[in-house]
């Protein structure tokens, strides 16, 4: 939800005859769009799209005119709103207009921040008012003298410990806990609406302007604590850090009616009020009430503080981060959470915090921090309720992540071996947009020349299937020649500890059988069947029956010598050393025959490979045309990735598989990431992931790892 919206939205839940005294944002919103933004002096931001302005010599070039600045050349105005204006007579105009507009909107926005600053005073005598006769009432019952009392000037706020006048106390509480989240939204509203202004005038108003509220709501608001202090603890309400220990349960239950009677009419400050019997009470009351109650109290119970974001920019060599924390630490503020990004010279620090007290003071000692290091900040106040709102099951806030709802992380993975060029990226990220996706990260993988290689981090809505959105990206995908893999991004994405391959046309370039009949002079014969079963047209039991019946009567020896010509496929030998360094299980299931499998799994340093068995002649000097033991077809390869997932004691979440064939789709689905590599056209549309690049050492950029993270792995001995 807009901030609009948002803001028009809770003012409407306080009392009526409140609603005169909020700073009327609409109204200073729109005095900003018609008379400042036309005038900025930021023209580029101002102008519509198109304008610009050209650099037009008044002489010719060479002249020996030696006239001013101006008449040796003007930056002409092409814009048609102002043909023939140059550019100091349009910035010199603009600021003509601003001299009298500025004014105005400060005039204006004063105006109703001292509208905002009168409520607010007003109510909070009244609360000291009726607080004084809470201590008259207590004196009253107990025969003491008053002591402690509260006045204008303020003073410790104590309650005898005989006050009994839980009615009275829960007015004042309550009219407390509203006039703080008035004032709350309030304070929301006067930066957005300065940060606004800043925005389209071109100017920077809000650190000086912010700099004159120092001291125009902050004593008030000191009184105001001490009092809500003071009147929780008579009302026996637990504060926020009790109710998160393991007492939390009986703490709710062992509280009186009375007490729980507080709780709902601050929980209906901002709306109805709740009776006593309600059936909220009953359910806080109940055996089951949660062990977690942070949603039980009203957010102006839990903290006192405001939720603040706050990021620095400058040149990187000063001490941005320093600053930051300094002023952090002064105000005693509760880091949150944190950023750091470095853009080439610049370091930009963000954090996100929660501040006590009175905003201002930290506002000022940030701005004197960011002028010294000559650095640009940003200071955003969040609304606690606005907060909670942007937050799901109470999941906490982070920086780097898109502040929604109902929202799912994934990985996408982008690959093209010929360079991702800026017109893919393009559209990538409007079709990733018009599907309501948001990039939270982006990250480059590769260290090429040019870029071949990014990982995005991506905020996805519950209700888009992954099933139906994996194919969308497909047929994106086929557009561009590149490659979208998009898997989950959870904990297993970068915890797997076992990478199974097929052999054929995966981790070798060669189809073993096809070899194998070159050299007994069958190849027509046998390819043509190993291209139907790796196409999914015939059963692939049968067609191995059939490619090796055809083989009968091959010497042996011929196995020997496909060894000699087997060509690995690009990336083979990177990318199992890469893995064995990290300590990876790598095994090879191969449809093909266990002599080549086992030279293979030599060559590569795996420590596992399965294939089918030929059988051999009574002297072992030739193929009968038939195997032995349990064919590796499709099934068998997904039973053989459990079993050396079990033997490793490796979850199936921690194992990726590696395939192109039909043969190898079983085993593709069983693993958590599942790779065709290069595959045929069937497997390609029911894989889930997919590479069409030359080289496998692609498989490292789908498990999260960049090319110099490889390049470490690939160092190690």
């Amino acid at each position: 939800m807009r901030f609009p919206e948002y803001y028009e939205k809770e003012i409407k839940a306080f009392p009526e005859d409140w609603l005169s005294y909020f700073l009327e944002y609409s109204k200073l919103r729109d005095f900003i769009r018609i008379n400042i933004h036309p005038n900025s002096v930021d023209l580029l931001r101002s102008n519509p799209s198109g304008f610009s302005f050209s650099w037009s010599p008044s002489i010719p070039d060479g002249s020996d005119n030696q006239g001013s600045a101006v008449e040796r050349g003007l930056q002409k105005d092409v814009s048609p709103q102002t043909q023939g204006e140059t550019f100091e007579a349009t910035f010199s105009k603009r600021l003509s207009s601003l001299s009298l507009e500025v004014p105005e909107f400060i005039k204006q926005l004063d105006s109703n921040i001292q509208v905002v600053s009168n409520w607010y005073k007003k109510i909070a005598k009244e609360i000291i008012a009726l607080s004084e006769q809470l201590f008259d009432q207590a004196n009253l019952d107990t025969g003491n003298e008053k002591k402690d009392q509260v006045s204008s000037e303020g003073k410790v706020f104590e309650f005898s410990e005989d006050l009994d006048n839980v009615s009275l106390s829960e007015a004042v509480l309550s009219k407390l806990i509203l006039i703080e989240e008035f004032l709350i939204i309030n304070f929301v509203a006067i930066f957005k609406i300065l940060k606004r202004f800043d925005k389209h005038s071109g100017l920077k108003v809000r650190g000086p302007y912010v700099a004159r509220l120092t001291n125009l709501f902050g004593p008030t608001s000191a009184k105001l604590v001490q009092l809500r202090a003071s009147l929780s603890k008579h009302l026996n309400l637990p504060d926020y850090a009790q109710l998160q220990n393991s007492e939390s349960k009986s703490l709710l239950r062992n509280r009186s009616a009375n007490q729980i009677y507080v709780k709902n009419i601050i929980d209906g400050s901002l709306s109805d009020i709740k009776s006593p019997d309600s059936i909220a009470i009953s359910q806080i009351m109940s055996e089951d009430a949660p062990q977690d109650i942070s949603n039980v109290l009203p957010v102006s119970l839990k903290t006192n503080d405001h939720h603040v974001a706050v990021s620095l920019r400058g040149p990187h060599g000063t001490d941005i981060i320093g600053s930051v924390l300094e002023c952090c630490s002064k105000y005693n503020c509760k880091l949150l959470d944190f950023s750091l990004s470095r853009y080439h010279h610049d370091v930009v620090f963000g954090v996100f915090i929660s501040v006590p007290g009175e905003l201002i003071s930290f506002y000022n000692l940030l701005v004197q921090k960011a002028r010294r290091w000559d650095g640009e900040l940003s200071f955003d106040v969040k609304s606690s309720n606005l907060q909670l709102k942007q937050i799901a099951d109470g999941r906490e806030y982070r920086l780097e992540e898109a502040p929604y709802l109902n929202r799912s992380k994934f990985v996408a993975t982008v690959l093209s071996q010929n360079g991702l060029g800026n017109d893919f990226l393009n559209h990538f990220v409007k079709w990733l947009l018009e599907k309501k996706i948001s990039v939270e990260k982006m990250r480059r993988l590769d260290q090429s020349s040019f870029l071949k290689c990014i990982e995005f981090i991506l905020s996805v809505p519950e209700e888009i299937s992954s099933s139906d959105l994996v194919q969308d990206i497909i047929m994106f995908s086929n557009q561009y020649g590149a490659d979208i893999a998009f898997q989950p991004d959870n904990v297993f994405r970068r915890q797997k500890r076992l990478v199974v391959f097929d052999m054929d046309s995966t981790l070798i370039q060669q189809e073993v059988i096809d070899e194998i009949a070159r050299h007994a002079g069958i190849v027509e014969e046998v390819s043509s069947i190993t291209e139907l079963a790796m196409q999914g047209k015939i059963d692939f039991k049968e067609s191995l029956a059939r490619r090796t019946s055809l083989l009968k009567g091959t010497p042996v020896s011929v196995l020997k010598e496909i060894q000699k010509i087997i060509t690995f496929t690009d990336g083979a030998h990177e990318l199992c050393k890469s893995l064995k360094a990290a300590g990876f299980k790598l095994a090879v299931i191969s449809g093909g025959f266990i002599p080549l499998a086992k030279y293979v799994k030599n060559e590569l340093g795996l420590d596992y490979a399965f294939a089918n068995q030929l059988e051999t002649s009574i002297d072992g000097m030739y193929l009968t045309g038939n195997t032995v033991g349990p064919i590796v077809d499709a099934e068998r390869k997904a039973e053989l990735l459990e079993v050396i997932a079990q033997a490793e004691g490796v979850s199936l979440n921690q194992v990726v598989a590696v395939g192109d064939g039909a043969n190898d789709l079983k085993m593709l689905a069983r693993a958590s990431l599942g790779i065709a590599f290069n595959a045929k056209i069937k497997v390609q549309e029911q894989a889930r992931v997919r590479i069409n690049q030359a080289s496998l050492l692609n498989v490292l950029y789908l498990m999260g790892y960049s090319e110099q993270e490889a390049l470490q792995l690939q160092s190690i001995d």
